[in-house]
């Protein structure tokens, strides 16, 4: 039994979307390209209390009142703002072991979620592990939520990374205590009655500026005949830390033979351990954020390369369009030869509920310079509504009606073709409106007897408002662009239901409509170009199509169309590796559908979340760059395709709003035709609502240039 259409799946599509977004906003978050504005120095700074400002670099707020700590003499506490960092940390603790030497790290919680291997490390060898909240950010101008989440979050990593919680505090931007203002002291008095000790420092080296390795060595050493010890603030993070390395490896060269050890501020200070075993529950909390933070970490450099990825194909894409549509002009436009006869035609037009628009779509068809004999065959396909009475009521000479109870569309063009007399079969929707030359330059090319099938040129009638102008542009820039090259490589995958001529004996060798897809124009195609016919394309061979008037409308023919579309690239997926013209086909032209009109369109949700998260929260400039080079591309290349159709350039102002609903749904469609596919579903026909565009007055041909 098979099931009907999925529809749960949208639930989880917007919970995928949803938990994308959550791990984009936390890699934004973690990387401070979320929340956090840049350090601002105030014009006139309020110093801290004088009590603090005057004491030592360590700041200890147990019992509510601050006690300031010094370190004790020839005693060195080498601390390490901003890591931990794949490159430089290592180098920095191999320096340290060496000299069984220890320091403090003071870690950035993003930093200690993305390298918990190396936040182990630190850990194992016997330094010490540090708060310097989670994203870097100034605790001075934070709010008060936003610093104890920061502390938070980091402490959190800390348990997940390993299984520890640290009693130690160093606020971004700080550095010795007469520097310390009335807000950076109000934050670290919040961070005191939350149980941390602040560590502030005596020497600040300032080796983010890189001033160079002696500078750096010298204000480390600074006093040091004196014998005093110091805690050293430097950085193994943010940035070319290699004078840092450079450098503690001679502090410690020069300071060690004279009698200074290297160790941690707990030990120096003789303090309880910085580091709190913390319990499985924490550490499970905390491995979660661990794991949340490297997956985000991953993805957003994930869909970083896979935006490049399909920038760099949709660009090569459309490079490729306009070169083969410019051989495709200099091959077709040259001077026909007018061939000897004309072969007999039979126009079959398969209509159901066609009422609209049938009397308008027969009449065009016998309003023709065609020079041959002809007959157009409606087959009313179990129509509902007065389909077959208006084709009865018309009374036209050559004109013939077959009666048969629903069976699908391909079972009504079979019938047609069943009862045609024509050496040449044209089929033709029922909701289509040839021009007077049309016929005679569909079947032109088929004086070539290699060519078994014309893909003809299929416009947008109903062209006013913005979704008109979209399928427009659609039609010209998109489909037909893609027939010319097509046509070029011949491989074409379809010839429209709107218009196609096809040989009556290639038809049968076929075994006619296929009935087993629902994209049967797309199925038959593929076959004729498996046994060896070529398919061409006719640009001068037009037909005016009634097109979708709604989303709800465009939404249901594009699902039927994609799904079928699918269902023939795999009924004919063994062309990929057959020999001769099937297996050039396959290579060529499900290849192509396989990227451009399946992986992509399904990776696209992610890619444009990816762009607008861009756009919102990094630097907008690189985005909107890309997008405003993307959208004249392809303005450009539209503005070529309508030149080639005859078609003015005015629509081409609706292509940069295509990006926004239009380009969503479509990729939506194959979304959703997809999840339908793997779930083995069943898909309708969805029948499309005709508005009777060709009532009345049939449309003009397209302008000449």
């Amino acid at each position: 039994m098979r099931r009907g259409e999925p529809r749960g799946h949208w639930i989880l599509l917007l919970l995928g979307g949803l938990a994308l977004t959550v791990l984009l906003l936390l890699d934004g978050y973690a990387h401070g390209a979320v929340g956090e504005a840049p350090r601002k120095d105030p014009a006139h700074p309020v110093p801290a209390p004088s009590r603090v400002a005057s004491g030592g670099p360590v700041v200890n707020l147990a019992g509510g009142t601050p006690h300031s700590l010094r370190m004790p003499a020839k005693t060195i506490a080498l601390t390490f703002d901003d890591g931990p960092d794949p490159k430089w940390t290592p180098r920095i603790l191999d320096v340290l072991r060496r000299h069984g030497a220890h320091g403090t790290f003071f870690a950035v919680g993003a930093h200690v979620a993305e390298n918990p291997g190396l936040t182990r490390r630190i850990l194992r060898e016997g330094n010490e592990i540090g708060s310097h909240t989670y994203t870097h950010v100034d605790l001075a101008t934070a709010p008060a939520w936003r610093a104890r989440l920061e502390l938070d979050l980091t402490q959190r990593a800390l348990a997940g990374a390993a299984g520890v919680h640290t009693r130690l505090m160093r606020m971004p931007y700080s550095s010795v205590p007469d520097g310390l203002t009335a807000p950076e002291w109000r934050a670290a008095e919040r961070a005191g009655k939350d149980g941390y000790v602040v560590v502030l420092t005596d020497r600040d080296t300032e080796d983010w500026q890189r001033p160079g390795t002696e500078k750096i060595v010298a204000t480390a050493l600074a006093a040091d005949e004196r014998g005093q010890g110091a805690v050293v603030m430097l950085h193994d993070a943010g940035g070319d830390r290699a004078q840092t390395v450079a450098a503690v490896e001679q502090i410690i060269d020069r300071l060690q033979p004279r009698g200074y050890r290297f160790t941690t501020l707990s030990q120096a200070m003789r303090m309880p351990a910085a580091d709190i075993a913390v319990s499985g529950r924490e550490k499970a909390i905390g491995w979660t954020l661990v794991a949340a933070q490297r997956t985000a970490s991953a993805l957003t450099g994930w869909l970083g390369a896979l935006f490049g990825v399909a920038g760099a194909l949709y660009v090569l894409r459309l490079v490729l369009l306009l070169v083969f549509a410019h051989v495709h002009v200099r091959r077709v436009r040259k001077p026909p030869a007018r061939p000897a006869s004309y072969p007999d035609l039979s126009v079959i037009v398969p209509a159901y509920n066609e009422e609209a628009g049938i009397a308008a779509t027969v009449r065009s068809l016998l309003d023709t310079d065609y020079p041959g004999a002809f007959e157009v065959i409606v087959v009313d396909d179990g129509s509902s509504d007065r389909t077959a009475a208006i084709v009865e009521g018309l009374a036209l000479p050559g004109v013939r009606l077959l009666r048969k109870p629903n069976g699908g569309k391909p079972s009504a063009l079979n019938a047609g073709a069943a009862m045609a007399r024509g050496e040449i079969l044209v089929l033709v929707d029922g909701d289509t409106v040839f021009q007077r030359d049309t016929l005679r330059h569909l079947v032109g090319p088929l004086a070539d007897p290699r060519v078994g099938a014309v893909s003809g040129n299929t416009k947008v009638a109903n062209r006013g408002g913005l979704l008109g102008r979209w399928q427009h542009i659609e039609y010209v820039i998109g489909f037909n662009l893609d027939r010319r090259m097509f046509d070029v490589l011949q491989c074409m995958p379809t010839v429209p239901g709107a218009i196609g001529a096809f040989r009556r004996s290639v038809l049968a060798r076929v075994g006619g409509v296929p009935a087993d897809t629902l994209a049967e124009d797309t199925d038959l195609t593929m076959a004729i170009c498996r046994s060896g016919h070529r398919v061409v394309y006719e640009e001068k061979a037009i037909a005016w199509t009634e097109a979708p008037s709604s989303l709800r409308q465009l939404w249901r023919q594009r699902y039927r169309w994609c799904y079928g579309t699918m269902q023939a690239m795999w009924k004919h997926r063994r062309s990929l590796v057959e020999r001769g013209a099937s297996g050039r086909f396959g290579r060529r032209c499900l290849t192509y559908l396989a990227v451009f009109q399946v992986v992509l369109p399904l990776f696209a949700p992610a890619v444009d979340l990816f762009a607008l998260f861009g756009l919102v929260f990094l630097n907008p400039v690189g985005p909107i760059l890309l997008w405003a080079g993307f959208v004249a591309a392809q303005t450009a290349a539209g503005a070529y395709a309508l030149w080639l159709d005859g078609e003015r350039v005015r629509p081409l102002w609706a292509l940069p709003l295509q990006q926004f609903v239009y380009r969503q749904l479509m990729y939506l469609v194959v979304v959703q035709s997809v999840v339908t596919a793997l779930l083995g579903s069943r898909l309708g026909w969805h029948t499309i609502r005709r508005t009777g565009t060709f009532s009345d007055v049939p449309p003009q041909p397209a302008s000449a240039r």
